[in-house]
């Protein structure tokens, strides 16, 4: 029996509906989930109550557990009849079920019954999931189907629903870690939530072939080279020939269903060397020192080798490449590690003819014992313990193989099995840390002879925040200043506050100090209030007194500093670009709505790959793949020693927002060289916006890999991916483009753009820094490159791309205003005629401007939807400005912060930039002064135009309430489009008019 249980802690209400007629209420909650009810006690005149009862809910099915529902129903307990009556609900889905170190009270709105019902008020609850066998579940609710039920039952029975103290679930221990769950990719990832680890379930991939492929070309422009087009392919993939979008299963294939279906198959031939037995001794002294060599062909791969040791566990893995072997024998050789020579020990052979064929989701090969023989073929003492097998790249055994087909490279072997695995890394889940300073109390200062300037610095490791200075006249002082940092779970931090006082230029002196680790601090999801608290500063001389004296000296040194601290889980941690974000939820798990589909990734194959560094006078290169989206990072295989890699490795995601980006990087690996301070060279970068997919589709495309050098734009190569979007609900989905982008406290209590900024580069430094801490490490410039992470910092070319994008939106206008142009000057008489009946049409019926308006909207999006684009967008060169930027400039961009150039070509970039300033600011000043002359036609800053203007507007008047409106329009519609003959080459009198009123512009200096 499962001893999964949902766990509620039923905190509190506020602002709950008086029910007794005199303003006040007898609240109690109603627990139901899984056909199991539970009741807290009644709060008798309370319209604000405080339970703080945990109750505990069996749960029948885990693996149903994201199906099942919460209903919490308020009801007022009515004394004498024993009635209730309803006072609001809430409703809460198994998808935001959390376990209990993530889950946080949560105060939730309370719904209404049916249209009818009037409620108001919210509760707090706080809910999670907990599979420690020590914990039973709550006393169950007699079913209560009718009030009559009800009424029977006595006060007395309604107290006996025994709750669980606190004290129970907050000494709760940490959980042991289940199996990780196993992607489609083969790869093991930590689920959305430990919740689904609990219910670990495994899936493997069917086994696939590979076939040719057609390429059909696009271009994301017509001024795009087609150098640089995206190419549609055809591919035979795990599922079927892809087709256009469309799989198509081919004759040949298996009938077994397969989830690794967005890949070309490659097969391995894998040997498990287990452990040997009875080893003989090789030494004079009686010892050996044993190690495997697996040997097939000109491959081969070792294991490590135990000192003085007959019987050795080497549990390794290695994977042959099936397509380069060309011999039919696998030779297994046990070898005697020695200083000049080593010695043979024994050898196996086995017939690669007679190697079984392994499908997931088989399970694994039983390893056999296999006696070892002397080279010729005599048996002799010991056995070794191997398991062979042919597998594809979706065996569970792949990703923590020893390549062996690399050993016969340039490359150190023991080196390039550590850096050149694929693995999936989980980025920590980062939180928000708000440190409210709200004041000092009893300063003590050295100098007696002056009042302290003050201030108090805030640091979470590298993050130091300071507030303002503020002189202590009296040993008091108040600021009640907020400070933000960027935390990450698990909590091993702490929070250092030290009063400093400002002596002089330069110098400071440390008045005290508190440390808080972040692990006591308290979480919240929403924007109520925390309760301050006073904390004891610590003496800043009294580091190496013990702790019974620092007790004594705490009671001595009485300085208070009164703080209000808390982790905010309801805004979205910014680690990454906004522009390219590819997740947008809150840091507060019971605030995750469900997901809306799945996102898989197949990374076929890269082709063209430039050479990126020379290995004993050959151009070569170490490629991988790294794709980020969400918390996910998954790293793809080093191919060592090839411009033409192929991957095959498919991965898939959880989607919970379509506006959110997939980003895939590939990157040189320059780690194989033992070189600690070289980095991971960047090849290209591909960004794919989830939303521009449809739903079911497979889109096979080879995307160029574009990067922007100091010499200009070059095509590095090309990557070769699959992609497909499933939509588990349409609905949903359709409903999340009416939800805000960001989570509701980016709104209620928004971060200024400088802070959003700062905690941004704090957040990519906590990522980084976690990730390279991976084996094998994802390096920091890896993560700053896909992140973006240095997208803020000036760029003069970049600047003129976003000014012609600029443009390019305003081109619709333009070219609206231009052909309106063209009617008034009656370029085409027949069009000017029909625009002046269809303007008479619109003015006499005015009802129809708006649904013509809508209806021709209609019209052009169905009129697009036979030319949409049938491919991803993909990098464009023109629309980034990148094949006509001056080289200067681009130097600029590459250029360190702060800058590394000469003086000289500083100073050429300053004027430069001077220059370009200048015209904004002439520009900004014009548009400053159209508005100030609005503003002076009221003014009397020029007595006679604002006596005009007022003439003017009296007559107006009139005109306008003696004439219908429409006649007006119509009027001054054909006065617009009159015939040239009848228009003047000089300006209008009232432009003229407008044009000599008179802007501040004579009043700035």
């Amino acid at each position: 029996m499962s001893n999964l249980k949902l766990g509620v802690e039923v905190a509190s209400a506020h602002d709950l509906m008086s029910k007794d007629g005199q303003g006040s209420a007898n609240p109690y909650v109603e627990l139901h989930f899984d056909h199991q009810k539970y009741r807290t006690t009644v709060k008798e005149k309370d319209l604000n109550p405080y339970w703080n009862e945990t109750f505990y809910f069996n749960i029948s099915d885990p693996n149903n557990l994201t199906n099942l529902t919460l209903d919490a129903y308020v009801y007022n307990s009515t004394k004498g009849t024993n009635s209730k009556s309803f006072m609001g609900k809430v409703h809460i889905n198994g998808t935001s079920f959390v376990p209990y170190s993530d889950a946080v009270v949560f105060h939730y709105p309370l719904e209404k019954r049916h249209f009818f019902s009037h409620v108001k008020g919210e509760l707090g609850l706080k809910v999670f999931v907990t599979d420690n066998p020590s914990i039973r579940s709550s006393n169950p609710l007699p079913q209560m189907d009718t009030f009559s039920n009800e009424r029977n039952e006595s006060k007395d029975s309604r107290r006996t629903f025994h709750h669980l103290p606190n004290s129970n679930f907050v000494q709760q221990p940490h959980f042991q870690s289940q199996q990780p769950y196993m992607t489609a990719g083969n790869q093991p990832q930590p689920y959305g939530s430990s919740i689904d680890d609990m219910r670990n379930q495994a899936q493997g991939p069917s086994q696939i072939q590979s076939q040719p492929r057609a390429v059909r070309m696009y271009s994301g422009s017509s001024s795009q080279p087609m150098e640089y087009a995206l190419k549609e392919t055809s591919p035979f993939l795990g599922g079927g020939q892809v087709i256009r979008g469309r799989v198509v299963s081919g004759g040949n294939r298996q009938g077994r269903a397969s989830t690794y279906d967005l890949v070309e198959p490659m097969q391995y031939l894998f040997v498990r060397v287990v452990k040997a037995q009875d080893l003989p001794s090789m030494d004079v002294t009686g010892s050996l020192d044993p190690y495997v060599e697996v040997r097939v062909g000109n491959y081969k791969g070792i294991t490590r080798h135990f000192s003085k040791q007959s019987n050795p566990e080497w549990n390794t893995v290695f994977a042959f490449s099936k397509e380069r072997m060309q011999a039919t024998v696998l030779d297994v050789v046990v070898k005697d590690k020695d200083t000049l020579k080593d010695d043979f020990v024994g050898i196996v052979r086995v017939n690669l003819h007679d190697v079984p064929t392994r499908v997931p989701p088989d399970s694994p090969l039983a390893p056999e014992w296999y006696r070892l023989e002397d080279k010729n073929g005599e048996k002799r003492k010991g056995e070794l313990m191997l398991a062979v097998w042919i597998g594809t790249q979706a065996d569970e055994a792949f990703p923590d193989a020893f390549l062996a087909d690399t050993a016969m490279s340039h490359v150190d072997g023991s080196i390039s099995s550590v850096f050149t695995r694929s693995k999936v890394y989980q980025s920590p889940r980062l939180w928000y840390v708000r440190v409210n300073v709200i004041e000092v109390q009893d300063l003590v200062w050295f100098e007696k002879n002056r009042f302290p300037d003050v201030y108090v610095k805030a640091q979470i490791n590298n993050q130091v925040l300071r507030t303002k200075q503020v002189q202590a006249r009296t040993g008091n002082a108040l600021w009640n200043e907020d400070m933000m940092f960027v935390a990450a779970e698990p909590f091993e931090d702490h929070l250092v506050l030290t009063i400093e006082d400002r002596v002089g230029p330069g110098k400071d002196e440390m008045l005290g100090k508190v440390f808080i680790p972040l692990n006591t601090v308290a979480r919240r999801a929403d924007d109520r209030m925390i309760h301050s608290q006073w904390f004891n500063l610590q003496d800043p001389f009294d580091h190496d007194i013990d702790e019974k004296e620092k007790r004594k000296k705490d009671r001595k040194f009485a300085t208070r500093l009164h703080l209000r601290v808390c982790l905010d889980g309801g805004y979205h941690v910014l680690d990454e670009s906004t522009q390219y974000s590819s997740d947008l939820r809150p840091s507060a798990k019971q605030l995750w709505r469900p997901s809306v589909g799945i996102i898989e990734l197949g990374i076929l194959n890269a082709t063209g790959i430039h050479p990126m560094k020379t290995r004993h006078g050959k151009g070569t290169t170490d490629a991988y793949c790294v794709a980020k989206y969400g918390h996910k990072w998954v790293r793809t295989r080093t191919v060592i020693d090839s411009l033409v890699p192929k991957f095959n490795e498919q991965y898939t995601w959880e989607v919970y927002d379509p506006s959110t980006v997939l980003t895939v990087g590939v990157f040189d690996n320059a780690q194989l060289e033992n070189e600690s301070n070289s980095k991971d060279v960047r090849i290209g970068k591909i960004r794919i916006r989830i939303s521009t997919l449809e739903t079911g589709r497979v889109y096979t495309h080879s995307y160029p890999l574009l990067m922007l050098h100091p010499t200009g734009v070059k095509k590095m190569g090309e990557l070769h991916l699959a992609i497909r979007f499933s939509s588990t609900s349409m609905m949903n989905m359709m409903y999340m483009y009416s939800k805000p982008l960001l989570p509701k406290m980016h709104y209620v209590r928004p971060l200024t753009v400088i802070q959003l900024e700062m905690l941004r580069h704090q957040a990519v430094g906590i990522v980084a820094a976690r990730l390279s801490r991976a084996e094998p490490p994802l390096r920091k410039e890896i993560v700053e490159y896909m992140t973006d992470a240095n997208s803020h910092l000036w760029s003069m070319r970049r600047s003129k791309a976003n000014f012609f994008r600029l443009m390019s939106v305003f081109s619709g206008v333009l070219a609206v205003s231009k052909w309106f142009g063209e009617v008034c000057l009656w370029r085409n008489p027949i069009t000017t005629v029909l625009v002046h009946i269809l303007f008479v049409m619109l003015v006499s019926f005015p009802e129809l401007i708006l649904p013509t308006v809508f209806l021709y909207m209609f019209l052009i999006g169905l009129w697009n939807y036979w030319f949409r684009a049938q491919y991803p967008p993909h990098m464009n060169t023109k629309l980034s400005y990148a094949d006509g930027v001056n080289p200067d400039e681009l130097d600029e961009e590459f250029d360190t912060f702060p800058t590394s150039r000469s003086p000289d070509i500083v100073r050429h970039r300053y004027d430069r930039l001077r220059s370009v300033a200048g015209r904004i600011q002439s520009v900004v000043g014009d548009i400053a002064s159209q508005g100030e002359r609005l503003q002076g036609l009221l003014s009397w800053r020029d007595p006679r135009a604002t006596v005009i203007f007022m003439m003017f507007c009296l007559v107006a008047a009139f005109v306008l309430y003696t004439t219908p409106f429409q006649v007006l329009v119509i009027l001054g519609g054909f006065y617009v489009m009159r015939h040239p003959r009848l228009r003047h080459r000089l300006p209008s009198a009232p432009l003229n008019f407008f044009r000599r009123l008179p802007a501040r512009t004579d009043s700035m200096l």
